[in-house]
């Protein structure tokens, strides 16, 4: 009831809020179908009612909001066909069509009342924005734009936008990081708000971040950890969406559900249903590379194997060859120096006997016309003795000095005769002895080079080269039936030698 106070009528407070409580309830009295967004969802654990906060956005801005009332209930009814439709329960930040009633209470003032949830209307909306982003993506010329990038041949270093704590996130890491073949990742998190209204900003500010960073990775990762069709409305978002497509890196994404592809994944690089089938996309592309090149591998010991192989088989062929040749070219050389040394003596010999022979006929010759000048001056001077017997002192000294004379001259001849016998046999010799010199020097060169040639081959400077020879009881191994399981090998180095045991055997067949 009012009251008067100072001649004015005063209504309390309750009065008035109840006077509207009944106009509203006589006003309002059918539920009527309203669109708008819900912001926060405010879901009591312990009651099990709801009080969602409703707004209506014109250009970013909020142009009408109130409080709803969602009573226990009908929350259950209305979650679970939204668990079936949308494969995700009522959540913050989605546009929905309710019904509802108006209703107003005096102490918590002015609320619509939430019957119903049509969860059509939710996911057409996001049908919606994500037509609109692939138009405008396809307009622009863009929408293929990161998938016309080069991949990395080996993608080692990812850039990982995911939350911390996300099971997507250690799913992920797991399969990188224990693979079984042991392929290294280097990976940074830069950690983003992966659902939700704030979702995008974080995700486009973390790939600008990478950006400034590009030249330290090969790939950005999106990873999520699953969620519904509503969680994924962000993915749909054309800023988002740009700046995936026009990234300088390949983005692939592992957002985790299975229908209902979102934009981002459509533009994406490559894109996986889980995170860790991301993860394995990732290893096999280490597979691609890797099983090549084990296999290239295998055939390049393969074949240097039996290259060694037949090498060693050559080699040991051409040494054998060699020992031989040399062995009869140093045989035949000896025999060829022996011959020529044999003939050098009996050369020399039969010229110093013919020398000799002609020295003594040089002798004979000088001795028989000393004798000669002798008799012939001994007649001479018995026949001026017998003739002359006056002045015989004067004829016997005119004879004497004639034989005196005489006897000078022919030793002044000998001289002669012996000196010149004596130089040409000196001659002769320095001859002889140069030509021997000459010829033992050339031989002796002959066969030095010979010998430096075989020096050469000889084992140890074969070994040195870096070749090797494997024994079996001090003997050679030649062929591969003479080793066996369990047989101790001994291979000489030039250095040294290795022991080793045969464990297994097997033949290779020839090139």
């Amino acid at each position: 009831m009012s009251e008067k106070v100072n001649d004015k009528t005063v209504f309390s407070l309750l009065e008035v809020t109840r006077s509207i409580q009944k106009t509203i309830a006589d006003r309002y009295k059918s539920f009527f179908w309203v669109k708008a967004e819900m912001n926060k969802l405010n879901f009591y654990q312990q009651s099990g009612h709801c009080y969602p906060e409703l707004v209506e956005k014109q250009d970013g801005k909020v142009v009408a909001q109130i409080k709803s009332n969602l009573w226990k209930e009908d929350y259950v009814k209305i979650n679970a066909r939204f668990q079936r439709v949308l494969k995700e329960p009522l959540k913050d930040g989605i546009k929905i069509l309710f019904l509802a009633g108006i209703s107003f209470d005096p102490t918590y003032g002015i609320a619509l009342r939430i019957i119903d949830i049509d969860p059509a209307y939710t996911l057409g909306d996001l049908e919606r924005e994500k037509q609109e982003t692939i138009t405008k993506l396809q307009e622009e010329g863009i929408f293929r734009k990161n998938q016309a990038l080069s991949f990395p041949l080996l993608p080692q270093r990812i850039a990982i936008i995911s939350v911390e704590t996300s099971k997507g996130y250690a799913d992920f890491l797991k399969v990188v990081d224990t693979n079984s073949w042991g392929y290294k990742f280097f990976h940074l998190l830069f950690p983003s708000l992966l659902q939700g209204e704030k979702a995008v900003d974080a995700i486009i500010n973390q790939l600008k971040r990478i950006r400034t960073v590009s030249d330290h990775f090969d790939v950005v990762a999106i990873i999520r950890g699953g969620g519904g069709d509503i969680g994924l409305s962000c993915y749909n978002n054309y800023l988002l969406a740009k700046e995936i497509t026009l990234f300088p890196l390949p983005v692939i994404t592992g957002i985790g559900h299975a229908t209902n592809e979102t934009v981002s994944e459509m533009i994406s690089f490559s894109n996986a249903i889980t995170p860790t089938k991301l993860a394995e996309y990732l290893l096999q592309k280490f597979h691609n590379f890797s099983v090549p090149v084990q296999n290239a591998e295998e055939k390049i010991i393969d074949k240097s194997r039996r290259l060694i192989s037949d090498e060693k088989t050559k080699f040991t062929s051409e040494l054998k060859l060699f020992r031989s040749v040399t062995e009869n070219i140093l045989l035949k050389n000896r025999n060829e120096i022996r011959e020529q040394v044999q003939s050098l003596l009996q050369q020399s010999h039969f010229r110093f006997r013919n020398e000799k022979e002609y020295l003594f006929s040089i002798k004979e010759g000088i001795r028989k016309g000393t004798t000669s000048v002798c008799y012939a001056a001994k007649q001479e001077i018995k026949i001026l003795a017998f003739t002359m017997k006056k002045d015989v002192g004067t004829q016997l000294q005119a004879v004497r000095s004639g034989i005196n004379q005489h006897a000078q001259q022919v030793a002044r001849t000998s001289k002669i005769i012996l000196h010149a016998g004596k130089e040409n046999l000196i001659q002769i010799n320095e001859k002889l002895s140069d030509k021997s010199l000459s010829r033992l020097k050339n031989e002796r060169i002959e066969l030095s080079n010979i010998e430096k040639n075989v020096n050469n081959m000889s084992p140890g400077n074969v070994l040195k080269r870096g070749y090797s020879i494997t024994v079996l009881e001090g003997k050679p191994i030649k062929n591969f039936d003479k080793v066996k399981e369990g047989d101790t090998l001994n291979t000489l180095l030039y250095d040294g030698s290795i022991l080793s045991t045969v464990k297994s055997a097997t033949k290779s067949e020839p090139l």
